[in-house]
């Protein structure tokens, strides 16, 4: 299984965090499926990060393998975003989603606004 792992999870993943849920750190963990965070989330971490609103260790992306793997943003995946109902204004999120349903990936996260669209999620 595809999981699509977002900012929080990916953070508490990497830090090793007690926040990140026991079943999605078994998911993760798990051989059998295949964890991936979307370049989009990586932009948004950093954004954050530079402007002191995050703090995360330099060097994330170092910090992803061998496990985590990123995959890019394509065109099909930025008209599909905006195509979108506009139940999530969060471009970010709104680009995981459009993501998530181009590769049946179930989302890993917290943010219960993905429940208004047709994705499948494991609670962070």
């Amino acid at each position: 299984m595809i999981l699509l792992v977002d900012a929080h999870a990916l953070i508490w993943w990497l830090a090793e965090d007690p926040e990140l849920s026991g079943p999605a750190r078994r998911a993760i963990a798990d051989e059998a499926n295949d964890p991936v965070v979307s370049a989009a989330t990586i932009w948004e971490i950093e954004i954050k990060r530079q402007r002191g609103k995050l703090r995360t260790p330099d060097g994330i992306l170092a910090a992803l393998e061998p496990r985590i793997r990123v995959i890019a943003i394509d065109g099909a995946d930025a008209v599909a975003a905006a195509a979108l109902p506009p139940h999530h204004r969060d471009p970010f999120d709104r680009m995981l989603i459009a993501q998530a349903l181009r590769l049946d990936a179930v989302i890993v996260s917290r943010d219960r606004a993905f429940t208004a669209y047709d994705v499948h999620q494991l609670v962070a």
